[in-house]
């Protein structure tokens, strides 16, 4: 897109001196709606940003000639589009409910597979809750573990904590999935053994990280239940992977293994049954409504047209923003505590499916590609990034989240989170000039050069692009809209720059290091590594054997 690439530089070289906050006093100049609703439940509006009818043309024209529309037809027909690996990416059949939209893996139709995975899971889910499957002990389980990393972990984990509120079914879960023994030992510490479930999480069922925890729990089991029957403890273990055998092979009970396919990639699969603690924790009608708001985004994602297609547009303005502005990093920030894992969950969703060098032709890209991505809840934010936001010298984008009412009580308590979204909405927008800023010192009493001295270092010069998304509460159906949403800005996003975002060929080199150089640590084994590592082990070691 060389033309069009000159004609976006220019574009941009003149909106870099345009004020969204004057855009929106003239209607000459946006024309096209800037703010979208989906299904009377999610609204986003993208008026705060420094855009124009012409921007949107280039980016919808840009869209056109990275055949966004033939990329996205490609993938709901189920064609290879994980190019690296010959593989379908089929995230969204596994929230088309039968009936509904049909997709197929290999030629064929997956919905009644699919369906009955969902259903194995509400099996298991009462079997639980009622008290029918019970431990070793004859007690019923209180506590479910999930053990897993990565996909298996960060999104069954932010949908828990998001949905606290609609917690139903009286079990407590837990996670662990870093393999600091920290983590394990400090979950453990607080749970009976005879009254805990573990849900070991991986795809490939050979992560070390996910099988060493693995291996520890069912030790602890084994230590807190010695006195109980050794077949028995198999009640406190179920897999989820798309490797049955190898869960067998750990010693899982085929009855106690949830599949899922290769057409299911890691970051994507909470809609799977890797999103089995979150059935476990919101009950099976909680799941499916995820599911449904995650089916409406899929749906808004195939059928609207581009210009008011809401992933689109995230995705569209994150790709000019990316290669135009030079904005290396995208700040999440959601005004709502339980959804302050949030941040840390797109990170992997965006960064490890666009941190790409390559095209899916397997030569070098010539655009910018993912962004940073990171965040926190307001309030908590303002009284640490925000002066940087405001005042710093980077471009950052930034989405904004907040729902109307609570799932907390204390409603007018809320006003004043609601107050403080608004306000920095607003500050973002119109950022405050020095002349205002000495005239709100003035009125406090300062002298005029006093005045005119912090007029000049609290002047904001605002414009900051920023998206405000709200809805009515955060509900599972709610929650399942936005995490596809996103899913499809970055799907966007790597059309754009025509990467193929389903692999991650660079989370592998690290891992076969690991595993060379862990003999060179616990068995003093020869390991090719440079000189720094060397030093940084022989050093690790001195200290070990000093502690021994």
């Amino acid at each position: 897109m060389p033309k069009l690439a000159s004609l976006l530089t220019a574009h941009q070289a003149m909106m870099r001196h345009t004020r969204a906050s004057e855009l929106l006093s003239d209607p000459d100049q946006r024309q096209r709606p800037l703010s979208f609703e989906l299904e009377g439940q999610l609204f986003v509006d993208f008026s705060k940003h420094p855009i124009n009818d012409e921007t949107l043309e280039l980016l919808m024209r840009a869209c056109q000639e990275a055949n966004l529309i033939g990329k996205r037809d490609a993938m709901v027909a189920g064609d290879p589009i994980n190019t690296a690996e010959q593989r379908p990416a089929l995230h969204m059949a596994l929230r088309s409910a039968p009936g509904q939209r049909r997709y197929l893996a290999d030629g064929e139709p997956v919905s009644d597979t699919v369906e009955a995975v969902v259903q194995q899971m509400e099996t298991f889910t009462r079997s639980l809750t009622s008290g029918q499957r019970v431990s070793a002990k004859g007690q019923a389980f209180r506590h479910v573990v999930n053990i897993g990393i990565g996909g298996s972990d960060l999104g069954p984990r932010m949908i828990c904590q998001a949905l606290r509120p609609f917690a139903s079914t009286g079990l407590e879960l837990h996670f662990v999935s870093n393999v600091d023994p920290s983590e394990l030992e400090q979950t453990l510490s607080k749970l009976d053994p005879a009254e805990t479930l573990f849900i070991v999480a991986s795809k490939t069922f050979t992560t070390q990280e996910t099988l060493t925890n693995a291996l520890s729990a069912r030790r602890w089991l084994e230590a807190g239940l010695a006195d109980s029957d050794p077949s028995a403890l198999g009640a406190h273990f179920v897999a989820v992977t798309a490797a049955p055998h190898r869960a067998a092979d750990f010693g899982i009970a085929a009855s106690a293994i949830f599949p899922f396919w290769d057409w299911v990639g890691g970051r994507y699969s909470l809609w799977s049954a890797i999103g089995l603690p979150i059935m476990l924790a919101v009950g099976a009608q909680g799941f499916r409504a995820l599911l449904a708001g995650a089916h409406a985004a899929d749906e808004h994602f195939i059928t609207a047209p581009l210009d008011q297609n809401i992933p689109v547009l995230m995705g569209a303005l994150s790709y000019y923003y990316r290669n135009y502005w030079g904005a290396a990093s995208h700040a999440v920030l959601p005004y709502d505590q339980n959804l302050d894992a949030l941040p840390a969950y797109l990170q992997q969703l965006e960064m490890e499916s666009n941190g790409k060098s390559v095209t899916a032709q397997a030569v070098p890209v010539q655009d910018l590609t993912a962004p940073v991505i990171w965040g926190a809840a307001g309030t908590n934010a303002q009284h640490s990034f925000f002066q940087c936001l405001h005042q710093g010298t980077d471009t950052v984008t930034m989405d904004m989240l907040a729902a109307a009412t609570s799932q907390a009580q204390d409603q007018d308590q809320h006003q004043i989170l609601l107050a403080n979204f608004l306000a920095q909405g607003q500050a973002f927008l119109e950022g405050q000039d020095q002349a205002l800023a000495k005239k709100r010192f003035l009125a406090k009493g300062m002298s005029d050069e006093q005045a005119e001295l912090a007029a000049i270092n609290s002047q904001i010069v605002g414009n900051r692009p920023v998206t405000m998304m709200i809805y009515p509460a955060l509900t599972p159906w709610v929650m399942g809209a936005l995490v596809a949403l996103y899913e499809h800005r970055v799907f966007v996003q790597a059309a754009l720059c025509n990467i193929n975002p389903f692999d991650q060929w660079g989370v592998e080199l690290g891992k076969v290091l690991a595993k060379e150089i862990l003999p060179a640590l616990t068995e003093d084994k020869p390991a090719a590594m440079d000189a720094s590592t060397a030093a940084l082990m022989a050093k690790l070691k001195g200290w070990q054997n000093n502690r021994a």
